[in-house]
């Protein structure tokens, strides 16, 4: 190699090493910013956990009734006898958060249910999501009529409470996963096709789209080869979001009765059943309301995190 071919060399590693140690300070900085989006992480790692592991990690099955065994309180706790005045018992290790009123116990059925609430969370999001990606696309990028269309529906479906919609066609569709998951899905698109419709209004102007409309690119391929990159990162928050609003819809249908139903153990149900001993078995609302805050929060700190690297306008502050 020549001796002008090192030097050109030499210089191109000094103009790139500034750019490696910005981006690592960039990262770290990030880092040090996003300490409750890390803690978020690991609870939400947690829960995922516990979902998967549910069948190795639960010490009893969350539908078997052992009715001499009711209302055992947590272990390590005591509480009245139920139907003996002045007297109190302690519970047992082998319930570790207690039973219900069945008997069943509750550790083993917020473990199942962790189940339900990420299931239905992340397929209702997923499906309306992408389904108001594409909608949004379409609205943004060939406006006119489709636009006109597609905005009055979504404004007509905001004004109208999405819970009391789910109420009315989980009652015409009845109970059910798959149901659940369908009438979740249909609150979830619009936050994203109205987002992205005014994200793609904007792209659909930018010089690397009017390049690709010259050249004879068809439209298919300028909204997801070219467009879809620019505006799907609000989309990615919303998401985050989303499925926290979806967890606390599910679990107000369930406490409803109009959940998965089946004798599927969910949170919403759990809280149901509690509601009726709050004031001498506290630990059967308790401990799902506090899985469902736990996840909800852990969610929503994600989500917080996943703006500030995401955003530009975040990112380069600070």
């Amino acid at each position: 190699m020549s001796q002008e071919g090192v030097l050109t060399g030499t210089r191109a590693m000094l103009r790139e090493e500034p750019k490696k140690r910005s981006a690592g300070k960039r990262a770290w900085r990030m880092l040090r910013r996003g300490r409750l989006g890390l803690a978020g992480c690991i609870i939400l790692l947690g829960v995922i956990v516990a979902a998967i592991g549910a069948p190795w990690l639960a010490p009893h099955d969350p539908a078997d009734q052992d009715l001499r065994a009711r209302l055992t309180c947590p272990a390590y706790t005591s509480c009245p006898r139920f139907g003996v005045a002045g007297q109190t018992v302690h519970g047992s290790t082998n319930h570790l958060l207690g039973t219900d009123n069945l008997g069943r116990d509750i550790f083993s059925r917020i473990l199942y249910g962790a189940r339900i609430s990420l299931i239905v969370g992340l397929t209702a999001v997923a499906l309306g999501g992408g389904i108001g990606t594409v909608i949004g696309l379409i609205a943004g990028y060939y406006g006119g009529a489709a636009d006109s269309v597609i905005s009055r529906i979504a404004d007509v479906q905001l004004a109208f409470p999405f819970l009391l919609l789910a109420i009315l066609i989980s009652i015409v569709v009845g109970q059910g996963l798959r149901n659940v998951i369908f009438i979740l899905s249909i609150g979830a698109w619009v936050p994203f096709a109205r987002v992205v419709r005014g994200s793609t209004l904007s792209a659909k102007n930018y010089e690397y789209v009017t390049a690709a409309r010259t050249i004879g690119a068809r439209a298919p391929s300028i909204l997801f080869r070219h467009i879809l990159p620019n505006v799907i990162t609000p989309a990615i928050v919303i998401a985050t979001f989303a499925v926290a609003g979806t967890i606390i819809a599910e679990a107000g249908l369930s406490f409803l009765g109009l959940g998965a139903g089946g004798n599927q153990p969910t949170w919403g149900s759990m809280l149901a059943d509690g509601r009726a001993y709050v004031s001498t078995a506290w630990w059967l609302a308790t401990f799902p309301g506090v899985a469902i805050m736990l996840t909800v929060l852990s969610i929503n700190l994600i989500g917080d995190w996943l703006r500030d690297i995401l955003d530009p306008r975040l990112r380069n502050t600070g």
